[in-house]
Parts: structure tokens; C-alpha cells; sequence
């Protein structure tokens, strides 16, 4: 679960000291208390203008982030993105769209909040600060998983847990490290939360515990108790009620310490239903009233409506039949007040992608509006010199305008190729022609999946510059395989890697080709062992293989991706899953397609996870 305590980080720059919202974690103290007469002192010189010239943006700035009441900062925010903008000065850009974004936050006003983020992102890139970049990033990833768009969510904080591993690499002073850590250990346990919600339990336990020893190291006992509860609820989801309880009750100890009641409720209810399964009804029945009077004494209705839910059950299998009524009728009772919050909240997260993209366009607009008055100001200087000397301002002309479009055109190359990165050729045209791409269906197509042996070991226990350095390794090499064979690698998940062969150009050997480049992967990595045979970073790998039809296309509306869908990738997938490691698994209908090319051993009618058996069979050169 994300904290939803306490939104706040302590965040200082070069230049100003400010607010800063990082996603749902609360790090360290809160922001210090401002002095009342600080900033009424800071107002008053503000309005009776006793200032210097040069001042006026810093002067803005503190007032903005020492001021506490919403509107005061809309107000005085908005007056510094006017003068900020007559000056060219991202810095206070920055601070003023950031800090509009944190009111709109406050008041729930997603959208909105998402909007001046985003503005506040991309002025931050653009001026190289990548540690403004990051927490802007992860705050973004956490809008997103609250709107329920988990897939961006994650974007965003993959991006913003990249950038903060990279200022930890090469940070030097200790006051910055300690401060990056405990950034990054927020970040990963949000990030965490979000893959449990898409059913990705292994990647969020390894965040979790990545996170939980970042909190140790850093001291922080709230971040500490949030890790090993949401550890806890894992363990619950994977069948392990012994570590899962464990992990639950030292959470809500240090929580109790705390005073921080919603995910004690929260975690209670989670004990409760372990012992559901367990069948042991009657300390089921305890946890679940606790977690039901601490929902009713910090008015937590969402908990209150689970914990009647609990009881409601639990009753029913006690055949205590009038207390099971009771509790079922409050749980309904309570649960219509949240529909109908979440109903309104639902219309307004429809309005969101909208919005967001036309606060977007306004950035473009005020961006290319700064460009046309600098071009405007070019060409009065170049007026004057046409004044004085005709010829040498037509040569002045010519020359700037000849640089120009060489900028242009490398911009344009620049801008091509970054895009050709993450989408193919054909896609790519198309999304430049039209600002959209159709999705299309493709009657088939051979995807390949593969997946490291004990990772998520690895993992828990190896340095993480060490497990980056191991995974770029491999899928560094799994890419040239990809160019060789033209094939189109999809996405890499945490450890595994995925592909297709037969699109976006249809081809009648897809099949074949994608065999081979599975036998190429399999030979590097049995050579890459052999080589680096010391270390306990080498995997062994398993590789999946299923042809069928899938669906593909782009996802996302500021961070495209290209995708495919479709049971063809579920099925690829789950062979993967039961595939022996350091061999290749194919369907039956892969193997129909190269049976005659390469030399297979039948393994039989295989089961997997939401299908009937598939008959599957390993493949080895010929």
C-alpha cells in the first residue's frame, strides 16, 4: 500500500529552499515551520516595492514557498511565472510551476496537479537538473498510480528511480547521499505498491527490500514499518501466512510507535484473513474487530468497509447468522458512501488525459512564443545593420539563416532517431503523418519470451550496481541478436525479455528466424557463464516460444511505447514459465512451422496457469 500519510520531502537547491511532493512517501522531518512575521515582513517589501530590480524573482520565490495558504501560493505563483517569463528564467519557472502543481495535489485536483508537473519536468530537463528531474518524475508516477493509470505510473518511476541511482553513483558529498538514499527508498516502495496492483509480486519484493535496506541504513523507522507490511502482504498473495504474519505485526509495531493508524487497519485485516485460511476462526474474528475500532476511531471508511466485510464472512462460517447480517449491513451501507466518491472520481479521471494534453500544448505555445520573440529581436538587430550597410546585412542574413536550418535539420535527425529508438520504422512514419497510430492485428506472429533462473535471489542480496552492470550485459548482447535477425524486441519487465518475430513487416519465416535468434541467446549465455565463471551474477536462462495472432500498437500520450496483446503473448509467456532453465520451449503450433529445420524433444501435453494443457516441445539445433 502507498503511504498516505503526510505528503511531504525536504528538498534543497542551489538557489531556493522549497516544499517539495514526492509521491505518497514522507521523508525525514517535515518542511520547517516558516516564521509568521518572516514572511509578512517578505510581503510587505513585496507590495511597497522597497527592492532592488534584480531582486524581485528570488523576493517571489520565498514568498511562495514560505507561504501556507493555497490561494496566497496560486497567487503569488502565477505573478512569478509572469515575471519569470519576461526574464528567461527557468529556475524560477520551475519553482513556481512545481509549487502550483503540490496546491492542486492538495486540494485533489489531479489533472491540474499532473499539468504544472509536467511543466515543472520538462523545464527541469531541459536545464539539466537531474535531481529535480527525478523527484518530479517519481511525484508524477505517484498522480498517475492514484488516477489508476498504472502502466504510466510505472513509467514514471522507473525513470525517476534510474535518474536517482545514477546522482547516488556520483555523489561525493555525504549530506547528498544520505538525502538521494532515502529519495530512492520512497520511491522504490511506491513503485513496489504499484506492481503489486498489476499482479507483479516478484518485482515489488524486490523493491520492497531494496527499499527496507535503504531505510535501515538511513534510519527511518515509518519507511521501515511500510516495507516490511507490504512484504507482509506479499507473503499473503504467495501463500506464506507464517512470514507473511510475522512481517504484519513487526510493521504495526513500529506503526503504534508512530501513530499512524490507517495501514495499521489496513494490516490488521490482512492477519485476519490469514487466519481465515488457516481456520482459525476465532483469531480471525480478534484482528478483524481491531482493525474495524481503529477504522472507527480515525473515521478510515474504506477500512471500516472492509472489516465489516471480514466479519460478515467470518460470522457466516461460525453460523453466527444475525452477527454476519449486522456486519454485512454496514459494510453495504458504508460501501455506497465510497461508490460514490470513487463514481465521481471516476468522471473526473476521465477527464485527466484530456486535460493533461492540453496543458501540454499550452507549455509548446509559451515555449515557441519565447522562441518567435528571440527570432523577433535577431531580426530588428539585423534591420539596424541593414541600415548601415546593406550588403553586409544580406551576407549577416544569409549566414544566420544557412546556420539555422543546419540547427534545424540536426534537431530534426536528432529527433528521428531517438524516436526510431522505441518505435519501428513503419510506426514511427505513421505517428509523424497522422499524430496517431492504428492499431492492427496480425494473424501471425512468433513472440519470445526469456527469464533469468533465481533472480529475484540475486537480487535481494547483490549491490545493485553489480545486478544493472550483470542484466545490461545480457540484454545489451539479446539486442544485437535482435538487429541481426530483424527482429522486434517489445519491452524488457525487471529481468525478463520480450519479442516478436512477423511484425511490423509481415514475414512467411518468422518462426524460423525467431529459432534461431533463441539458439544464439541460449549460446551466449552458456559461453557468458563459462567466461565469467566466478561470479554469482551469471544466470541461467529460460526461453518460451508460441506462434499465434496478436494485437499491436502505441500506448501512452507523452511517453510512447510500442506494444503487442493478445492470448499469443499470455501463451509465450506461460511457456516461458515452465520451461527447464538454459533450454527453449516451443508450442506445438511453433513447432508445425520449423519441425523440418531443427531437431526437437517432445515434452508432452504441459499444464499451465488459466489453460487447458498445451502439448510443448524443447528445441536444439539440428
Amino acid at each position: 500500500m502507498n503511504i498516505k500519510s503526510k505528503i511531504a520531502v525536504e528538498f534543497i537547491a542551489s538557489f531556493v529552499q522549497k516544499a517539495f511532493i514526492l509521491g505518497f512517501f514522507f521523508i525525514g522531518t517535515v518542511y520547517s515551520q516558516n516564521n509568521p512575521s518572516d514572511l509578512d515582513s517578505l510581503e510587505h517589501i513585496y507590495m511597497t516595492g522597497a527592492f532592488e530590480q534584480n531582486d524581485e524573482l528570488y523576493l517571489l520565490s520565498e514568498i511562495v514557498n514560505k507561504q501556507e495558504d493555497l490561494t496566497e501560493i496560486l497567487k503569488y505563483s502565477d505573478l512569478l511565472i509572469e515575471k519569470a517569463t519576461k526574464a528567461d528564467s527557468p529556475q524560477y519557472l520551475f519553482t513556481a510551476n512545481l509549487q502550483k502543481g503540490n496546491v492542486y495535489l492538495n486540494k485533489s485536483e489531479l489533472s491540474k496537479a499532473l499539468g504544472y508537473y509536467q511543466i515543472a519536468a520538462k523545464l527541469a530537463s531541459e536545464a539539466e537538473e537531474n535531481d529535480r528531474l527525478a523527484l518530479t518524475n517519481i511525484t508524477i508516477g505517484g498522480v498517475y498510480s492514484d488516477i489508476g493509470n498504472y502502466s504510466i505510473s510505472i513509467d514514471y518511476y522507473e525513470e525517476g528511480i534510474s535518474q536517482l541511482r545514477d546522482l547516488i553513483k556520483i555523489t561525493t558529498l555525504k549530506t547528498d547521499l544520505d538525502k538521494f538514499e532515502k529519495y530512492l527508498a520512497g520511491a522504490l516502495l511506491n513503485a513496489g505498491d504499484v506492481y503489486i496492483k498489476t499482479g507483479d509480486l516478484e518485482k515489488a519484493l524486490g523493491y520492497f527490500y531494496e527499499s527496507s535496506g535503504l531505510c535501515k541504513k538511513t534510519d527511518y523507522r515509518l519507511g521501515s514499518a511500510y516495507n516490511l507490511g507490504n512484504i507482509g502482504m506479499v507473503y499473503a498473495k504467495q501463500n506464506k501466512p507464517k512470514m507473511a504474519e510475522a512481517n504484519l505485526q513487526e510493521a504495526i509495531k513500529i506503526l503504534e510507535q508512530e501513530k499512524d493508524y490507517y495501514p495499521i487497519s489496513v494490516y490488521l485485516n490482512y492477519i485476519s484473513g490469514i487466519y481465515v485460511d488457516l481456520g482459525q476462526l476465532e483469531l480471525a474474528k480478534d484482528y478483524a474487530r481491531r482493525s474495524l475500532e481503529i477504522a472507527k476511531t480515525y473515521d478510515l471508511k474504506n477500512q471500516r468497509s472492509e472489516a465489516n466485510l471480514r466479519l460478515a464472512k467470518i460470522y457466516e462460517k461460525t453460523n453466527e447468522l444475525s452477527e454476519s447480517l449486522f456486519h454485512f449491513k454496514n459494510y453495504i451501507s458504508t460501501k455506497d458512501s465510497i461508490n460514490n466518491i470513487a463514481t465521481i472520481q471516476k468522471l473526473a479521471n476521465q477527464r485527466t488525459a484530456f486535460e493533461v494534453s492540453q496543458k501540454q500544448s499550452e507549455l509548446d505555445f509559451e515555449i515557441q512564443k519565447r522562441k518567435n520573440d528571440k527570432i523577433l529581436t535577431y531580426g530588428f538587430l539585423g534591420g539596424m545593420i541593414l541600415v548601415s550597410g546593406l550588403a553586409f546585412g544580406l551576407y549577416r542574413r544569409t549566414k544566420f539563416i544557412s546556420k539555422t536550418n543546419k540547427l534545424i535539420d540536426e534537431e530534426k535527425k536528432r529527433s528521428d532517431n531517438l524516436l526510431l529508438n522505441i518505435l519501428p520504422r513503419d510506426t514511427a512514419d505513421e505517428l509523424k503523418k497522422s499524430g496517431k497510430v492504428e492499431a492492427k492485428k496480425y494473424e501471425s506472429v512468433t513472440v519470445l519470451f526469456t527469464d533469468f533462473e533465481g533472480f529475484t535471489k540475486y537480487a535481494e542480496n547483490s549491490p545493485p550496481e553489480k545486478l544493472v552492470e550483470s542484466v545490461d550485459l545480457y540484454f545489451s548482447e539479446f539486442d544485437k541478436i535482435m538487429e541481426k535477425y530483424k527482429l522486434e524486441k517489445i519491452k524488457t519487465i525487471g529481468d525478463a525479455y520480450m519479442c516478436a518475430a512477423g511484425l511490423p513487416e509481415q514475414t512467411e519465416n518468422h518462426a524460423e528466424l525467431m529459432a534461431q535468434a533463441a539458439l544464439d541467446i541460449i549460446d551466449f549465455v552458456k559461453k557468458s557463464k563459462q567466461v565469467h565463471a566466478v561470479s554469482d551474477l551469471r544466470f541461467n536462462v529460460r526461453v518460451g516460444m508460441h506462434t499465434g495472432s496478436v494485437v499491436a500498437g502505441v500506448v501512452g500520450k507523452n511517453k510512447f511505447s510500442y506494444d503487442i496483446w493478445g492470448d499469443t503473448v499470455n501463451v509465450a509467456s506461460r511457456i516461458e514459465s515452465s520451461c527447464e532453465p538454459g533450454k527453449i520451449s516451443v508450442s506445438e503450433d511453433t513447432y508445425k512451422l520449423i519441425k523440418d529445420y531443427y531437431r526437437f524433444e517432445d515434452r508432452g501435453e504441459i499444464s499451465i496457469k488459466n489453460r487447458s494443457p498445451l502439448k510443448m516441445y524443447y528445441l536444439y539445433k539440428k
